[in-house]
């Protein structure tokens, strides 16, 4: 046990040291002897709010019964880490938490639990109530806020003050503290141990308790210190703290009650942590426009302050406000306008939060005055419509954040509209905005039932233009023709002799899936029994049924002549934007005429086409979105940007590889370092292909580069 209290005390310090802290005051003892005296302990405003859940609590209860009953000398918990306020020679003396909000809070609950228990019992004389009330939760000789030992933050304070003084809680929230302290309650009454035995086990619960001097220790270091040894703090609770405490007392509250916590308040509070973390990744790639990695949100944004256009912390949270303001909205689908209200619904069911950074710059655009409030529905129309038509295209999605993290580079103030239109309509391959004829052909033929979105699809295809839209939870998806592989025969006779082709192509097309209130009713059943019976497509007021009513007969014209109207009526709802030649002219870059390479361009012989051709098939087999381009000295295989480069020579293909040479796993021994040597071709990683028994170690050694810019 001693060993283990030295070790932590060892890795403490050791931290303390490598971020050049000159001071502490470390000391092992017990949350008794932390509290007893005229002590107040401060959470203070950066600090997360009160979040261990039931099974936290459990754990500590169960640490406590288990070292009772097996008569354990104690039990280390952790640490406390607070800053000691300015000494006055009478009152209270305050400490200002860093770490260790949480368990000193849980405790807290667990002895206020206690306290009740026994004076709700005063005929057990083994514990004494008035000893926890007025050593451990109170001050007992002073008044207002300086009365608790423990003052928490907002709606927490409130509620743990009301413990204290046993006052009534009509609506505790979402806070922790009721369901903490209430399973507190139920396990005392379960009388697993007696109240004395409980009492005596909350001493025994070691803590090592670190006092930092404010005027020589850095707390933002510890603050980063403790999160790197374990401690599990979000990106944003790293910002937080980060953000406000440097600041002076009265700044940092005004910073926080007016800017802090409203932008707090917007977020939901179960997923509070994870959603900023979003937040703020999506707000740097807007400001910078590229992505950070998003375990180095924290990092690039103390870097993006230190350089950013704001003069003071209060102007940067006034701009983070604003903006996690149209974020929320985003996410939450909060306006008072009906069409973005639906339009944030279609970003959720897309799941295209890609495109926030790009969104989070034309609502701010739009609040300026810059764009209209119609400009601002049409652009987010376009990005829904982009989305949608290469999911329907199948175009791989890996290049979505790269392309809207750049976006706002290629907006012209004085040509707004046209100039977003322009980018989205000049794109290509990879990159490209399908057009009508592209999105048409791969809408009629796609497998719309097997993909995530089917149910966002077909309702806008049924409420498209609907005065009374229909809730698509009420309804669930038919096929007409049945999945059944052993169809009835009036089926078969109905979809020819090859009707078993016939299914296999279109059963889960588009053209061949409807809505019903009545599927299991249908089930496989033939046509003809579906249009008549109760419920059955003549009684169905659904659009999507109106071509049905019409047919006695359900075949393969007829679910391709279905698809085709449908997919005129998709054009219309994911349309592509329209701009005009006169328009889109000054976007079109003029190419000097480029001499066109090819294979025959290098001195290539027989066995190094071999090597290439078996080359240039596995790199072109990783993805669809490898593009390979004969330049003058090399081939080049890119996805955004080169990851691998190809010079012919005459007994062997060199290959570079994009990356730095301390990343690349080489457990043969293959690559050389050519970091700062002239070479053609990009990347400081050189590796020769000289025969073919090489392909799959070349290979490795290539994904490698390929796998480190695709998750870029």
């Amino acid at each position: 046990f001693l060993f283990n209290i030295n070790l932590i005390l060892q890795v403490l310090q050791y931290h303390i040291v490598r971020r050049r802290i000159n001071k502490m005051d470390a000391t092992k003892g017990n949350i008794y002897s932390i509290l007893n005296g005229n002590k107040q302990f401060l959470i203070p405003v950066y600090q997360r709010y009160y979040s261990w859940e039931i099974e936290q609590c459990s754990r500590l209860w169960n640490d406590i019964v288990d070292m009772q009953k097996k008569g354990k000398a104690g039990h280390f918990v952790g640490s406390i880490v607070n800053i000691a306020e300015q000494a006055m020679p009478t009152g209270v003396q305050k400490y200002m938490i860093i770490d260790g909000q949480q368990r000193m809070t849980t405790l807290t609950l667990l002895l206020i639990a206690l306290r009740n228990y026994a004076e709700n019992h005063p005929e057990d004389k083994t514990i004494n109530f008035r000893r926890i009330d007025c050593m451990l939760l109170r001050n007992e000789y002073e008044d207002g806020d300086e009365r608790y030992k423990l003052l928490l933050t907002e709606t927490d304070r409130d509620l743990l003050i009301s413990l204290v003084e046993k006052k009534p809680i009509k609506n505790p929230g979402l806070s922790r503290i009721m369901l903490n302290y209430k399973f507190f309650v139920d396990k005392i009454a379960d009388m697993e141990l007696k109240p004395a035995e409980i009492y005596e086990s909350i001493g025994k619960l070691q803590i090592v308790n670190i006092t930092l001097d404010r005027n020589v220790d850095d707390a933002q270091a510890i603050f980063e210190s403790l999160n790197s040894t374990g401690k599990e703090l979000s990106e944003s609770d790293l910002i937080r703290n980060y953000v406000l405490m440097g600041l002076e007392p009265k700044e940092q509250k005004y910073v926080y009650e007016h800017m802090w916590r409203p932008m707090e308040l917007l977020f939901d509070y179960e997923k509070q942590d994870s959603i900023m973390d979003r937040f703020f990744r999506d707000y740097l790639t807007m400001k910078m426009t590229r992505i950070p990695k998003i375990d180095r949100v924290y990092e690039t944004f103390k870097a993006y302050h230190l350089n950013c256009e704001f003069a003071t912390i209060r102007e940067l949270c006034n701009d983070l406000l604003t903006y996690a303001t149209y974020y929320t909205n985003m996410i939450f689908k909060r306006s008072d306008n009906n069409i973005l209200k639906s339009l944030y619904s279609d970003i959720g069911d897309l799941r295209m939060e890609v495109a926030f950074p790009f969104l989070l710059k034309v609502h701010n655009d739009c609040a300026e005055g810059i764009i209209t409030e119609d400009d601002l529905i049409e652009i987010i129309k376009m990005c829904i419509s982009y989305v949608f038509r290469r999911s329907i295209c199948d175009i791989p999605t890996n290049s979505l954040n790269k392309t809207f993290a750049t976006l706002r580079n290629e907006i012209k103030p004085d040509d707004y509209m046209n100039s977003i239109k322009a980018f989205f309509v000049l794109r290509d391959d990879y990159k490209e905005f399908p057009d009508d004829d592209k999105f048409s052909k791969a809408f009629e033929t796609r497998d719309i039932y097997n993909m995530r979105s089917r149910n966002f699809i077909l309702s806008h295809l049924e409420n498209y233009g609907n005065k009374a839209p229909i809730i698509i939870e009420n309804y669930t998806i038919e096929h007409i023709m049945p999945q059944n592989s052993n169809l009835k025969d009036e089926w078969k006779k109905m979809l020819g002799s090859n009707w078993h082709e016939i299914q296999k192509t279109y059963l889960h097309t588009i053209g061949n899936l409807t809505l019903t209130a009545y599927n299991s009713e249908m089930s496989d059943n033939p046509f003809m029994v579906k249009m008549n019976m109760k419920g059955g497509f003549k009684e169905s007021a659904l659009r999507l049924n109106a071509y049905l009513v019409k047919l006695t007969e359900w075949n393969e014209q007829h679910i391709k002549e279905r698809a085709a109207l449908l997919a005129d009526k998709a054009e219309k709802i994911w349309a592509y934007p329209e701009i005009t030649d006169s328009e889109i002219a000054p976007y079109r870059v003029q190419e000097k005429p480029a001499q066109r390479y090819s294979l025959e361009t290098y001195d290539i012989n027989a066995f190094t086409k071999m090597l290439f051709d078996m080359l240039d098939r596995r790199i072109c087999n990783l993805s669809p979105n490898v593009k390979r381009e004969f330049k003058k000295l090399y081939i080049a295989y890119k996805l955004d940007t080169n990851f691998v480069d190809i010079v012919v020579q005459k007994q062997r293909l060199r290959i570079s590889l994009n990356m730095k040479f301390p990343k690349i796993n080489d457990p043969k021994g293959l690559c050389h370092d050519i970091t700062g040597l002239g070479r053609w071709g990009n990347g400081d990683v050189e590796v020769f292909f000289e025969h073919t028994s090489e392909i799959d170690d070349i290979m490795e050694l290539i994904k490698q580069s390929y796998k480190l810019q695709a998750d870029e």
